[in-house]
């Protein structure tokens, strides 16, 4: 996902550093709020990785999916929120060449992200289309070869975009601003590989889980009708279970997309509208938020990632047998 990229015909006279016009106590709050937001992120997704990586009840394949969202999260707090904030706050790069690599090399595993949205669309298409296959085939273990596998795949995809393309630079191209020169060859593989592609899944495959567990809610709230009492209470039980997860991870891709569709319009429509700098950090900064937003939408909605942040914080899972404790009672 190159989102700090620009293709030949973007000009560099574009990003120098104009000087700073705020007042030095909207300048501080500025600051503030960015540290803020970053250690939200961090914190927030650590919490999440911690909880799903201890506690063996958690140990499911669609949380490897979750954890494996959470960690990418993770680095974009450490690797690309704070600096992008500071640029924004700057008008300018101030981190220098060398950290400018790794802040662009670590913005294509951004890609990853919308990748494993569609991972956990194929897990819930498969949980609702083909249950007994899903119970028996997809483990634990094999979802994190499909997940291991995703992530060489992006390390080949960055190696091949560096190696194959002619204009590919990582330096600080124009004064005081961090960008990466892409031709229009790659600029359009990289948006079907990025966005185009894993987006189209996730909305094919969640449109059909929607309509399955429709279904599948009408089904049983017939069989209900000719039940005893108590396989009702039962049934009644299991669907709203299954409601209720699929509506929790619905949110969550109803989110990310909501914080990634404005910057991609953008990419798609970058020839037909032309945004100020600003207006395009403030796209990417809304995409990267989504990553904030995340481990807010566990705690509102998985009473067990609360009891998970209750455990954690008390330090009581260096008790013994902690990694057994039921978090979800």
């Amino acid at each position: 996902m190159n989102l700090t990229g620009f293709n030949q015909s973007d000009r560099c006279e574009h990003f120098s550093c104009p000087e700073r016009s705020v007042s030095p106590a909207v300048y501080i709050l500025l600051y503030v709020c960015s540290a803020a937001v970053v250690l939200l992120t961090v914190c927030g997704n650590l919490l999440v990785i911690i909880s799903v990586l201890h506690f063996k009840q958690l140990h499911t394949p669609t949380n490897m999916l979750v954890l494996s969202l959470a960690v990418l999260d993770f680095l974009v707090g450490i690797f690309l929120m704070l600096p992008m904030l500071t640029r924004t706050v700057e008008s300018c790069w101030i981190f220098g060449r060398d950290f400018c690599t790794v802040f662009l090399i670590s913005d294509f595993f951004l890609s990853l992200s919308i990748h494993n949205i569609a991972l956990i669309a194929v897990d819930r298409y498969l949980a609702l289309t083909n249950p007994f296959f899903y119970m028996n085939r997809v483990s634990v273990r094999i979802t994190c070869v499909v997940i291991i596998f995703d992530w060489c795949v992006m390390v080949i995809y960055i190696i091949a975009f560096m190696y194959f393309n002619g204009n590919f630079t990582i330096s600080v191209m124009c004064p005081g601003e961090c960008l990466i020169i892409v031709n229009e060859v790659w600029t359009v593989i990289d948006l079907i590989y990025s966005f185009i592609f894993p987006l189209s899944v996730i909305i094919i495959l969640y449109t059909r889980v929607f309509v399955i567990a429709k279904k599948h809610a009408t089904a049983i709230r017939e069989l209900n009708n000719h039940t005893r009492p108590k396989t009702q209470k039962i049934t009644s039980h299991s669907m709203k279970s299954e409601r209720k997860a699929a509506k929790v991870l619905g949110i969550l891709v109803s989110v990310f997309l909501v914080c990634l569709l404005p910057y991609f319009i953008y990419s798609l429509l970058g020839d037909v509208i032309e945004l100020q700098l600003e207006t395009i950090q403030t796209l990417m900064i809304i995409l990267y938020l989504n990553s904030t937003i995340n481990p807010v939408i566990y705690a509102l909605f998985y009473p067990w990632f609360r009891r998970c942040i209750k455990l954690v914080i008390t330090l009581q899972i260096y008790q013994t047998d902690s990694a057994l404790i039921n978090v979800h009672s």
